[in-house]
C-alpha cells in the first residue's frame, strides 16, 4: 500500500508541520479530553514515553524513531553553531555520535519491556552509523528518513494483521479485549482491535465486550472510546466479570495486544492478560495475540526472561479517586505486565502471518 504524510497524520504518533517536534495524543486525558502534547526535548520524550501518555509497543516504537530523529536533528544545529561559532565537521560528528548514544539510552530506559522501543533506537543507530562519514545534514536526513519508514511500515503491519486476524472470526462472533491494541497504541486499525475495525469498514458487526483493564483503566478509557468513535457494538466490563461473561456464552474469540514475544511463544502483555487467557482455556474459547514483527524477540527465549516493569502504588491506591481507596502505608504490588504461557495460546496474529503451535518451531520458521 501507498503510505501518504496524510495517513501518518492522523496516528496518535506523527511529527508536527515543521517536523521539529513529535506530536502525541496524550492518552493520560482521554476520554474527557483530546489534548495533543509536541515533545522537543529528551526530557520531554522520557517522561511521556514513562508516564504513559504515549503508550502501546508499536506506538512506542514510532514515538522512538521520530525522537531520535527530532533530538538528532537539533543537536546537529546547535554542534555545528556552538556558542556562536562554527567548529569542525569531525569534532561535531564525534559530539553528535556520543548524543545520539546517550539519548537513545534514555529512551530505551524509559519503558524496559516493550521491545519496540529498543528495537527502533537500535534502527535509528545503525542508520545513523551507515553515514557515519557524511555530513551531519546528511546524517540527520538519513535519520529522518528511517523514522519514517518505521512509522510507513507500522502503518502497512497494522493493514496486514487486520486482514489475517479477520479470517479467523465471523460475523456476530463476541470478542473480549483487554488493555488497547487500537489505533492510538499503534497506527491505523491498531493490532488487536484491527479485525473489528477494519471489519466494521467492511459492513461486518461483532460485540466487543472491552475489559476496563486495571489499574490504569485503558479498556475504559482507550479502547471503549476508540470503539464507540468508530461505531462498533461494545460492552465495557470490569476485569473481575470475564469469567461471567465467557461462562454465558458471549464470547467466541480474545483478542488482545503483546509488548514482547519470547521464541517459544510466551509474550508479555498488560497485566491481567495471563487471567484471561486461563479463563479462556478453560472455556475452550480461542485465544490469540496480535502484533507486528518488531514485537516478536528470537533473542529471549522465554517468558522468563522478560524483565516486568513495576509502577507507581498510587496507581493502585488513589489515582483514580478522590480520596485514597486503601489503607494509608498499606503494601502494594504493581507490575505492568505479566507473561502468558504459549500453552494459553490459540495462534499469535503477525503482520508476516498466523503462527501455530508449536510456537518455538514454527516462530523460527518465521522469523529465523
Amino acid at each position: 500500500m501507498q503510505v501518504t504524510r496524510e495517513d501518518r497524520m492522523r496516528c496518535g504518533v506523527h511529527l508536527n508541520e515543521e517536523e521539529t517536534r513529535v506530536v502525541i495524543v496524550d492518552q493520560r486525558e482521554l476520554p474527557n479530553r483530546y489534548v495533543e502534547s509536541e515533545l522537543e526535548t529528551r526530557d520531554d520524550l522520557v517522561y511521556a514515553i514513562r508516564t504513559l501518555a504515549v503508550r502501546g509497543a508499536p506506538a512506542i516504537g514510532i514515538c522512538a524513531g521520530y525522537g531520535m530523529y527530532v533530538l538528532a536533528r537539533n543537536s546537529a544545529d546547535d554542534l555545528l553553531h556552538s556558542c556562536g561559532r562554527p567548529i569542525r565537521e569531525t569534532e561535531a560528528r564525534k559530539k553528535f555520535f556520543e548524543r545520539l548514544r546517550s539519548d537513545g539510552g534514555a529512551l530505551t530506559g524509559a519503558r524496559p519491556t516493550a521491545v519496540n522501543l529498543g528495537w527502533a533506537v537500535r534502527r535509528m543507530r545503525a542508520a545513523a552509523d551507515a553515514h557515519r562519514s557524511e555530513p551531519l545534514d546528511a546524517i540527520v536526513e538519513a535519520l529522518r528518513r528511517e523514522a519514517i519508514a518505521i512509522h510507513d511500515e507500522d502503518i502497512e503491519m497494522c493493514c496486514r494483521i487486520a486482514e489475517y486476524g479477520l479470517s479467523l472470526v465471523k460475523p456476530g462472533d463476541g470478542i473480549l479485549t483487554h488493555c488497547n491494541a487500537g489505533p492510538l497504541a499503534t497506527s491505523k486499525y491498531g493490532t488487536a482491535l484491527g479485525p473489528i475495525l477494519l471489519g466494521k469498514e467492511r459492513g461486518i458487526d461483532f460485540r466487543v465486550f472491552a475489559d476496563e483493564t486495571r489499574p490504569l483503566l485503558q479498556g475504559a478509557r482507550l479502547t471503549a472510546w476508540e470503539l464507540r468513535e468508530a461505531g462498533v457494538d461494545v460492552t465495557l466490563i470490569c476485569d473481575n466479570m470475564a469469567s461471567l461473561v465467557m461462562k454465558s456464552g458471549r464470547i467466541n474469540a480474545c483478542f488482545v495486544g503483546c509488548d514482547r514475544i519470547a521464541a517459544n511463544g510466551d509474550f508479555a502483555n498488560k497485566i491481567g492478560t495471563s487471567g484471561v487467557a486461563v479463563l479462556a482455556k478453560y472455556y475452550d474459547i480461542p485465544f490469540y495475540t496480535l502484533g507486528p514483527a518488531s514485537t516478536v524477540d528470537m533473542d529471549c527465549p522465554t517468558g522468563a526472561a522478560i524483565q516486568i516493569e513495576e509502577r507507581d502504588p498510587e496507581e493502585i491506591r488513589s489515582m483514580w479517586y478522590r480520596e485514597p481507596m486503601a489503607p494509608e502505608g498499606v503494601k502494594c504490588f504493581n507490575p505492568a505486565f505479566d507473561v502468558t504461557d504459549h500453552e494459553l495460546l490459540t495462534a499469535i496474529v503477525t503482520d508476516r502471518g498466523i503462527v501455530y503451535p508449536p510456537f518455538d518451531v514454527n516462530l523460527k520458521k518465521l522469523f529465523g
